[in-house]
């Protein structure tokens, strides 16, 4: 079977949305098809084109087997609305040069497209469901524009947000099945078209799982690895928790537009808090061995959200302090993977920590346990790649 993938995000860049759309095509490609994508030109989440490619409008490589063909975008992580909007459409309009590769696309048996960005995966499916006329899986991560809507970037009921609501309608509508990475995805799907095929497709990582049980350091390590944006306000975190009281450190690793005010922050005196930069997916697995647990935060209940750290971490066997609400929270209270608090109760995330703190080293093996336990059985990444090659195969 040949498959077509296109997505907004693809390695080399990193977070979870690039990390999804990488494991899925690599997996696919192990499980013996024949996989291309085609993507925009990387610069998430820099918001600048990396070097190497910069001056192209389009280029094609290959990376461990797998055609990638890529177009210029206008790239930007600016809060700005329009700024974010032309960067969308930009992609959503140079995604058509690959029109020409007529030969190419009536090669392909399957076209699995990333949502959201919205407006690229609409403009997606027209392209290759209503003019090409093949069959197209739409792969789902964020329901868009509810998530809009829920993080205050639009109001419910505008323009703006019908004409969102028209486009979300039509690509579940035209897509012959839909995957999504969340239960609330999956059903909210199935709430306006119950007949539509459907798979869950969680970013569960193919990785090793820890053979042994990590043990918890004398002086408790705590990490966050990923974006520091409005989704996550790691900023309200860090000023809402004091680790020197604690007596724990805070390391934090990525970027995004809450940085600069981070570093800004973490300059005003020791707080314990320590800032590693970028480092790549592959570094990253060694460097989580160093700390005794993590946090995953999520700025408010993003209906369908599920983090995908939750996913990186379990491998590992890291321990989790989720701050937030909905299935990723539900998720790390019914396996036993660490402790809940809501978003912004800073004083119930203080108790959590120090309840780690004052964990005996049995109450900690075990937390750990059930983590290296979920990712070999409720999220083994292998388990769901063999059911979704026979789902996208029917």
């Amino acid at each position: 079977m040949k498959v077509l993938i296109v997505s907004f995000y693809y390695e080399p860049e990193v977070g979870a949305a690039p990390s999804r759309i990488t494991n899925l095509a690599k997996g696919l490609k192990a499980s013996g098809m024949d996989v291309d994508v085609l993507t925009c030109l990387p610069n998430y989440p820099k918001g600048r084109i990396f070097d190497g490619y910069r001056g192209s409008f389009s280029m094609k490589e290959t990376i461990e087997g797998i055609n990638v063909y890529r177009y210029w975008t206008y790239a930007t992580v600016s809060k700005n609305p329009l700024k974010r909007v032309l960067a969308m459409t930009a992609f959503a309009t140079t995604l058509w040069a690959f029109a020409r590769r007529r030969k190419l696309i009536k090669s392909y048996d399957r076209v699995i497209i990333q949502s959201p960005p919205i407006l690229v995966a609409a403009s997606a499916i027209v392209l290759f469901k209503k003019c090409f006329g093949k069959h197209t899986i739409l792969n789902v991560s964020d329901l868009w524009p509810m998530s809009a809507v829920e993080l205050g970037f639009m109001r419910e009921g505008s323009l703006s947000h019908r004409a969102m609501s028209g486009i979300e309608r039509f690509m579940y509508r035209s897509a012959d099945a839909v995957m999504g990475q969340s239960g609330e995805i999956v059903e909210h799907v199935l709430g306006m078209f119950p007949d539509k095929r459907t798979f869950l497709y969680r970013n569960l990582q193919p990785v090793q799982v820890e053979k042994q049980a990590k043990s918890k350091g004398q002086k408790l390590k705590i990490v966050y690895a990923g974006l520091f944006g409005v989704a996550q306000d790691m900023l309200s975190l860090l000023r809402g928790i004091d680790f020197v009281d604690l007596g724990v450190e805070m390391h934090l690793y990525g970027g995004g537009n809450q940085m600069a005010e981070i570093e800004e922050y973490i300059s005003q005196g020791d707080k314990n808090i320590y800032y590693h930069g970028y480092v790549s997916k592959q570094q990253m697995g060694e460097e989580l061995k160093k700390y005794d647990l993590s946090i995953i935060p999520l700025a408010a209940h993003i209906h369908g959200a599920v983090p995908s750290k939750i996913f990186d971490l379990l491998p590992e066997g890291i321990p989790i302090l989720f701050s937030g609400e909905g299935e990723g929270a539900r998720i790390v209270n019914e396996y036993g993977l660490g402790l809940v608090s809501p978003h912004g109760d800073y004083a119930t995330l203080a108790q959590n920590i120090q309840a780690f703190v004052n964990m005996t080293d049995e109450e900690y093996a075990a937390l750990v346990n059930n983590c290296l336990c979920a990712s070999r059985d409720a999220f083994s990444y292998a388990k769901q790649m063999e059911r979704f090659c026979e789902f996208i195969g029917e």
